[in-house]
């Protein structure tokens, strides 16, 4: 009867919290031309069991796995189906985590619904990523806990924490690792992996596939060699180039990173937001953290005006 239904008409029926965090509309776009495809899905996080029901009559012809650190009865849950298996462990558990990967193999979507803590988020996503497959979709709920410091958020320093919202954050130049115009930079383990990164009310999609589309601005990340070949191939003009290309814009190049540097010693970001933090968390000082993250957008403020009026 639920195989026609869309997901919002199922979670419904279950009365699961997917439905009022509104996560059922924005499910549906992704889902909906997927459903009837054989696929596995692992959901971090069973509960009450009512989100396994609903992927349960939703892909009527995938496995779904769910895994929680408490022990689920699945008689009392009605979790006992033929396309439903359960587990029990924690989301960061490195053994339980690879007893899952060496029984069923690499998933097709992974819903993170766990603990919501910083760390169990981002530690999923490091052990789990590997094992999604390519054009896979890898989903974190409730990431209003990025904003609660109980969670291990930063309600404070919203930029520059290292939250698990700013994890994600991070994953889009991941998107464009081509075009980074650093000689200097250092490839990262997702570069050339992810194809989008989603942002939604509480909610982010990562698909992964493969980006390795070549950059048309920057060779090996430098964008002087870029022009340097295409401008002397082009002309013939070797010296002028190299000049130009090599010495000249290579310059300002390595000038602009040592300010960029000196900037970050400067700010003393972390150390002030994260100093002021702890101390108003331990000592009840709140006026102090508005304080901290005044002097840090002063030292914004005026080195961005450095950075335009001179550089």
């Amino acid at each position: 009867m639920t195989a026609t239904k869309n997901l919002t008409s199922i979670a419904e029926i279950y009365k699961t919290d997917k439905l009022e965090h509104g996560y059922t509309n924005i499910y549906e776009k992704y889902f909906e031309s997927i459903r009837d495809q054989k696929l596995q899905i692992l959901e971090i996080g069973i509960a009450d069991g009512k989100s396994l029901l609903m992927w349960s009559d939703y892909f009527k012809n995938s496995t779904i796995i769910g895994i929680d650190i408490h022990k689920i009865d699945i008689k009392e849950k009605k979790l006992d189906r033929n396309n439903i298996k359960v587990h029990q462990g924690s989301q960061s558990d490195d053994k339980c985590i690879n007893k899952l990967i060496s029984q069923y193999g690499n998933f097709d979507i992974i819903i993170d619904d766990g603990s919501h803590l910083k760390k169990d988020v981002i530690k999923s996503f490091h052990l789990l990523f590997p094992y999604l497959n390519n054009d896979g979709l890898y989903v974190v709920e409730d990431m209003q806990t990025s904003y609660n410091h109980f969670f291990g958020g930063n309600p404070f320093d919203l930029k520059y924490s290292n939250s698990h919202m700013n994890f994600f954050k991070h994953l889009t130049d991941r998107l464009n690792y081509q075009e980074i115009a650093n000689p200097f930079y250092t490839s990262n383990k997702y570069d050339a992996k992810i194809t989008n990164v989603s942002f939604y009310h509480n909610l982010v999609f990562v698909r992964k596939g493969v980006n390795d589309k070549i950059s048309k601005e920057v060779l090996k990340h430098s964008y002087e060699n870029m022009k340097f070949n295409e401008k002397s191939s082009r002309t013939g003009n070797f010296f002028k180039y190299y000049i130009k290309y090599k010495i000249i814009y290579k310059t300002y190049t390595f000038v602009f990173m040592i300010f960029n540097l000196i900037k970050r010693l400067l700010l003393l970001r972390f150390y002030v937001t994260n100093q002021a933090f702890l101390l108003a968390s331990k000592s009840n000082f709140a006026l102090r953290c508005p304080l901290a993250a005044r002097y840090s957008h002063s030292i914004d403020l005026i080195l961005h005006f450095i950075t335009v009026k001179f550089l």
